[in-house]
């Protein structure tokens, strides 16, 4: 288990820009502070800003403005950080191009990632992306994707049918099992043992520490141990390519060979699509980036370059007291 101690956060006065800034009395600095103060912060959306503007990170280095696509990005009334949230009607997305990604570029052997988000999901049999650098290609077999880290929903093909995945790739393209022989597709994603919930608030998250991939709702990893007959994940590649010749689990998942890294000098022939941009709400699938955008309201979303605790994970999860929200 995960289960560093982190020490507990210095509430910053001034976290409260993207959020009482837009004069709006729901803000919630404090609960801003808590994410601020989280070691390994790379980008912090809270979506208080209008329609048609770019949504900016704050307390963070870079301000990685998210550009909509699709059409304006309604703001609505109520959320965990800015008092606001961004309505997405599964037709839009947010984008920032691979080339503006910066930090968010997560990648290499060793990297470490996480993410946290606090949403309000409707429809999983559309909704299936929340954010990440994930391209993947035109189908099955098609191996000129540029994936790397995602959080994702309802991956039915190996065990994931309406629960939270978080994805994992160290290929770009399809999982590999160790003799080199390919799937069909990426098949390296932890996956939850409870659904991810529908028209109600909650928190959803993951982590990678470099070696397995961990899955959260609701601030807890829900922890799930491998089925291979159940979870249709039989092959030799989930039950003996793990650790020490055994299995992979289910959640935690072993992935533990890193982040792929897009090198046009390597990679422009066979992935002519280039690095993956980061989006957030949808992402490139089965040659479309709408046929799985997501429905619903996104009132924060952080990323970290590492892997926070279970500790941290719960007190992100606390600051958004989804209680209070409608």
């Amino acid at each position: 288990m995960n289960l560093r101690i982190a020490p507990l956060p210095i509430l910053l006065s001034c976290a409260s820009h993207g959020a009482a800034a837009h004069g709006n009395p729901g803000a919630r600095p404090e609960a801003v502070a808590v994410v601020a103060a989280t070691p390994g912060l790379v980008a912090f959306w809270t979506f208080g800003e209008q329609a048609g503007q770019p949504r900016l990170s704050v307390e963070t280095t870079n301000k990685h403005p998210l550009v909509e696509v699709g059409g304006p990005i309604a703001r609505v009334e109520g959320g965990p950080f800015s008092g606001y949230s961004a309505e997405l009607g599964g037709k839009q997305y947010f984008r920032i191009p691979y080339a503006e990604t910066g930090d968010l570029n997560i990648s290499g052997k060793e990297a470490q990632v996480s993410m946290f988000a606090v949403v309000r999901i409707i429809d999983l049999k559309q909704s299936r992306t929340i954010a990440g650098m994930w391209s993947e290609g035109k189908g099955a077999n098609d191996d000129t994707g540029t994936r790397q880290y995602a959080l994702l929903m309802n991956m039915p093909t190996y065990g994931g049918p309406r629960q939270l995945v978080p994805h994992i790739s160290s290929e770009g393209g399809v999982t590999r099992r160790a003799d080199g022989s390919a799937f069909p597709w990426c098949a390296d994603y932890a996956a939850t043992r409870s659904e991810v919930p529908e028209e109600k608030w909650c928190s959803l998250g993951f982590t990678y520490d470099g070696h397995y991939i961990r899955a959260y709702i609701n601030g807890a990893l829900d922890a799930r141990p491998l089925d291979p007959v159940k979870d249709k994940r039989d092959d030799r590649y989930f039950t003996q390519e793990g650790p020490g010749g055994k299995d992979r689990g289910m959640n935690p998942y072993y992935h533990g060979r890193g982040i792929f890294c897009y090198d046009p000098a390597l990679h422009a022939k066979d992935k002519p699509g280039g690095g993956s941009d980061f989006t957030v709400g949808a992402r490139y699938a089965v040659g479309s980036m709408l046929g799985e955008a997501t429905k619903g309201k996104f009132g924060g979303l952080a990323v970290f370059n590492r892997a926070i605790t279970d500790v941290e994970m719960k007190r992100l999860h606390d600051a958004a007291d989804i209680a209070a929200l409608k």
